[in-house]
């Protein structure tokens, strides 16, 4: 058991603040039962005023689209369903096409009748023009048969690009995908009718994802705000839960009745488990008057111990012996964690709790 211990003068002080938590710290030595137990702590202390500030926002895909088909008919086979990764031009669903296929038969049948129209004035037009070389026709003749060659060639043109306007209908019945992606939603069921305008399925692009937040306009105007702007994913575990913007972007549109404006973060590419409509948080640092504070209290992360269902941090007494406090928790910022009650800005905090145990 150890015997009261003696105290010695703190060995230095440096303050800093924690990155995004507002936190400043004072490093300190303090020797307890002895000159070779050391405790290394950090002072508590209240962050800036509104030095951070939280916005509820949602992931969003940058490319999201809703896929219809272009004509009425019947949906007759459906080759995905919802979490399907695709490809580009990749066939998702068919429309019944049987009326249309019709069609481009009957156009294409129109289109080797004008044809041979064509091929028999073009023969007659020749003997016509022979004809009359030799004197045997007149010109009204001539002109005649040449404006009936004419005439067979234009219907020719014609029935090819009205084949052709068939064939292209014929396509409007089969939906691909328009680019890589995943399958959202299927919308449909083999069986029902497709209309244009009526969506089939939702496709999103999963290398593209981006955090919409509503925003006041005040913030918007501060330059830091844009330039230490971070993402929070509450769901996410490790590396992933907090996330620096690959671009911030600020709409140039404000709501005339909040006055509030919508700011955008991509994410980085590669962001693994994060998907369309996830809850997310956005987190913009914002200026606050010189000196000015609002009471939070933060320590450091690594110095809070769980014990059963008690949270606590060893805390220095007046005779500068680790105690260990019990303390009520808010939110967590990278290497930080908020203090709602337990501990006053200015205590002592032992930053190796294991250290300061072994010590009591």
């Amino acid at each position: 058991m150890l015997t009261k211990p003696s105290i010695v003068v703190v060995l230095a002080a440096i303050l800093t603040i924690l990155n995004m938590a507002g936190l400043a710290h004072a490093q300190t030595q303090a020797v307890v039962g002895g000159a070779q137990n050391t405790l290394a702590t950090m002072e508590a202390r209240s962050a800036a005023k509104a030095e951070l500030a939280s916005f509820d926002a949602v992931v969003e895909a940058v490319r999201q689209t809703v896929l219809a088909a272009q004509v009425p008919g019947a949906i007759v086979e459906l080759r995905v369903k919802a979490g399907d990764m695709v490809k580009a031009g990749q066939v998702l669903a068919r429309v019944d096409a049987r009326a249309a296929e019709q069609s481009a038969t009957a156009s294409q049948a129109q289109v080797e009748a004008a044809r041979a129209a064509l091929n028999v004035a073009t023969k007659d037009f020749e003997r016509q023009k022979l004809l009359f070389q030799k004197r045997f026709i007149s010109q009204a003749a001539l002109d005649q048969a040449e404006a009936i060659y004419k005439a067979a060639e234009s219907q020719v043109a014609a029935q090819a690009a009205q084949a052709g306007a068939t064939r292209t209908q014929s396509d409007f019945f089969i939906v691909r995908a328009p680019y890589n992606g995943i399958v959202a939603e299927v919308s449909v069921v083999l069986g029902d009718m497709a209309m244009p305008g009526r969506s089939i399925l939702t496709l999103y692009d999963p290398s593209s994802l981006r955090v919409t937040a509503t925003i006041p306009e005040s913030i918007v105007n501060s330059p830091a705000a844009r330039q230490g702007a971070r993402i929070e994913l509450p769901s996410a575990t490790g590396t992933q839960k907090w996330i620096t913007p690959r671009l911030v972007t600020v709409l140039p549109t404000a709501d005339p009745n909040t006055h509030t404006l919508q700011i955008r973060l991509d994410l980085p590419a590669g962001t693994a488990n994060v998907i369309p409509g996830m809850f997310a948080r956005v987190w913009l640092p914002v200026q606050a008057a010189p000196g000015e504070r609002d009471g939070r209290v933060f320590v450091p992360l690594k110095a809070v111990v769980h014990r059963a269902e008690m949270t606590g941090v060893y805390v220095l007494d007046a005779a500068g012996k680790p105690v260990l406090r019990q303390i009520r928790v808010g939110r967590t910022v990278d290497d930080a964690i908020e203090v709602l009650s337990g501990i006053a800005a200015g205590e002592s905090v032992v930053i190796d709790p294991q250290a300061a145990a072994r010590l009591r």
